[in-house]
């Protein structure tokens, strides 16, 4: 077993003796701000990432850097309250090691979620976007030796993020009246935020929305063979015509993503209530 594989079984073993052998069905990986659906999870035992061997820690804004283990639309599931970043300064093996891990615990489904500017100009804060395609110019999580125990050198990449549950979510969201956009999240390295003829270049190129994350994590779990839904909360407007007095703001970024959490909550609660698993 390779040193990377040892160190994530090592966590998973970890991880089972800390909740008791406790089976997580879907792990959630909740971004800036998108914490609060963690208050949702019923019967929770909170593990903080600094009391896992090996494990990296969460530096970035409104990211606390906790598992939480619990029930979830009756099923077990594991989230992670803040993920691990390329611009925090570790490798993409430390990026990926939390989806990993959740893997090696038996995960079925990945639910990932993050807080984006919307570089359409038909989004504004506030709004929910289906992810049902990336662009990634973050690097390539396996680039490197192939973990044969773990999927194929060369995975499919047609249908990132599965159309099953896409499909659900729109049901969902027509029944509770919300309304969702679907488009395409470009990932970037940040931390610094684009600037305006990067947003048009973005948006020219297809993006509907930029952020600094989720692709890695998605890239893993299907080379894994784990179906993957997506959603980005629209926390700024990433366009190319801003008043000049206009900046882009971490905390203005964290607030905005708060208070769309409260539908995103309920939009994955009643998913993970209706999966099949």
């Amino acid at each position: 077993m390779n040193t990377q594989l040892e160190t994530i079984h090592n966590i998973a073993a970890c991880l089972r003796e800390k909740t008791a052998g406790r089976q997580p069905l879907v792990g959630i990986v909740l971004g800036s701000g998108l914490g609060r659906l963690a208050d949702a999870i019923q019967d929770p035992l909170v593990i903080p990432y600094h009391s896992l061997p090996g494990f990296p820690v969460s530096t970035a804004t409104g990211h606390k850097g906790n598992y939480i283990v619990g029930k979830l639309g009756g099923k077990c599931v594991i989230a992670m309250q803040g993920r691990i970043h390329y611009y925090e300064g570790y490798g993409m093996d430390k990026v990926v090691l939390p989806i990993r891990v959740m893997m090696a615990l038996g995960i079925r489904t990945l639910m990932v979620s993050n807080a984006a500017g919307g570089t359409n100009l038909g989004y504004h804060v506030g709004d929910l976007m289906i992810i049902k395609d990336h662009i990634n110019f973050l690097p390539n999580p396996l680039i490197g030796p192939n973990w044969d125990e773990v999927g194929p050198r060369f995975p499919d990449m047609t249908r990132p993020y599965d159309p099953g549950l896409i499909k659900l979510a729109l049901g969902i969201a027509a029944e509770m009246g919300v309304s969702l956009h679907q488009g395409v999240y470009v990932g970037g390295t940040g931390p610094s935020y684009e600037t305006p003829a990067e947003y048009k270049f973005y948006r020219l190129i297809g993006g509907d929305a930029i952020g600094m994350s989720t692709i890695p994590e998605v890239i893993v779990a299907r080379h894994a063979g784990i179906p993957v839904f997506g959603m980005s909360v629209i926390t700024n407007e990433a366009h190319d015509d801003y008043a000049e007095d206009y900046v882009n703001d971490g905390e203005d970024v964290v607030a905005a993503a708060d208070v769309a959490a409260g539908r995103m909550t309920r939009l994955f609660e009643t998913m993970i209530e209706r999966m099949t698993l």
